[in-house]
């Protein structure tokens, strides 16, 4: 279809026939229906390593344990004494202590932790969102911004699924990278009929997917542009004591966000928080400035996810590339460990307030079944209704199954 606009086709007919695929054709009742059954995720990505040992799981006594106490929650659980707003939630949460994987680089554990697969040169995979958000779409048959949103930061791509399903990436007060918003109607429309020639000039020489790829998202920024599901990305919209309750630091805006635009049919959501790579003075980190941003956010989002109605459909995770070291070095800092660490899953008709595995007395190992990545995504599959038979097909012709493989972690669903 050309974005072209023919002499005297208004802009709302222009519009009309660019959004004009299935939604158009979707009957409201089936729309509606979809509407109330739809799933989503929020991946709440913790970049640089969080010392789950001091936050999940606790070893106070031991020469690794570190100064900080367990506290009690509402569930059957301890976490850290400085998690108080999380606690009073942790009845929807679950705690999984048998994390163990191999990948103790930022760099391959991001990756890993993200796709469920080692970096391979031969192949880029793609990203839990990419494949989430391609597994729900048809959820969406009305969604007119990207259905995989990354906020704060880039996350991982999509792979041999293609552009069409990469992060969308915008900053905690909404604004998109490289998108020019403030342009008049003319002008817009000009624009996009120059890339439009433009486009449909390479697509025309044959030069592979890319060409088209691109195509499909320049027609979606149109829509992303003119839509009015933009407003999700809008959190000074909320009551101030809505924004209070987050937080208005970066990850608790980042968090009220992924609640707007779940709430506005986005599948996939991830929140980026960085900072975790605490090789020296650790713990005055954790406690003065980590700790407390993250407990207000998560709790809010938790909370405000259930109050609406929303957190029976909305998986949560939360994790980073890998852990920190049980052993606490000389400059009062934890290195990289991805031996025995914790992730935490929630929703989505997930079991909450428990420990799944556990972990030795000083946290070196794990002492029961062990999980991986490929088992959290497959476990959040589950719960999203996305069927573990589900493969795809590389660009080189290789089928690929959803989530690696993965074994579902069966305590969580029990």
């Amino acid at each position: 279809m050309s974005l072209i606009v023919p002499s005297g086709m208004s802009r709302r007919h222009f519009l009309s026939h660019l959004a004009g695929s299935g939604a158009a054709a979707t009957a409201a009742a089936h729309a509606d229906e979809l509407k109330r059954s739809r799933k989503s995720a929020i991946l709440l990505w913790m970049s640089g390593g969080p010392s789950t040992m001091d936050i999940w799981d606790l070893k106070p006594g031991a020469s690794t344990g570190g100064p900080f106490q367990p506290i009690g929650t509402a569930g059957d659980v301890q976490i850290c004494e400085h998690m108080p707003l999380t606690a009073k939630v942790m009845d929807k949460l679950a705690i999984v202590r048998s994390m163990s994987t191999r990948e103790a680089d930022h760099d391959r554990g991001r990756y890993y932790m993200h796709t469920g697969y080692v970096p391979n040169p031969n192949i880029e995979y793609p990203s839990y969102g990419s494949v989430i958000s391609h597994e729900l779409i048809d959820q969406r048959p009305n969604l007119e911004i990207p259905p995989f949103i990354s906020v704060g930061g880039g996350s991982e791509g999509p792979g041999f699924l293609g552009m069409a399903w990469a992060p969308f990436v915008v900053n905690s007060n909404g604004q998109v990278r490289n998108l020019e918003m403030n342009l008049d109607e003319k002008r817009l429309m000009q624009r996009m009929a120059a890339l439009d020639l433009i486009e449909k000039g390479f697509i025309s020489q044959n030069r592979g997917s890319a060409a088209d790829d691109h195509m499909k998202i320049l027609k979606k920024t149109l829509n992303l542009m003119t839509s009015q599901q933009m407003e999700a990305f809008k959190v000074t919209k909320e009551p101030q004591e809505v924004q209070d309750r987050y937080g208005t630091d970066g990850f608790g805006r980042g968090c009220l966000m992924a609640r707007r635009l779940v709430e506005a049919g986005v599948p996939f959501v991830e929140v980026d928080y960085g900072g975790w790579d605490n090789h020296n003075n650790i713990f005055p980190t954790l406690k003065d400035t980590k700790l407390p941003v993250i407990d207000q956010a998560m709790s809010a989002l938790v909370e405000d996810l259930d109050q609406r109605g929303l957190l029976a459909d909305t998986a949560i995770i939360w994790m980073g590339e890998f852990s920190r070291t049980p052993r606490i070095n000389g400059d009062s800092g934890r290195d990289h460990w991805a031996r025995s660490w914790s992730v935490v899953l929630g929703g989505a008709g997930m079991k909450g307030g428990i420990a799944v595995g556990e972990t030795s007395a000083d946290g070196t190992s794990v002492e029961t079944e062990p999980y991986t990545s490929q088992d959290v995504m497959a476990t959040v599959c589950k719960a999203l209704g996305i069927s573990l038979e589900t493969t795809f097909t590389s660009k080189s012709g290789r089928p690929m199954k959803i989530a690696n493989s993965g074994k579902v972690i069966k305590e969580l669903f029990a």
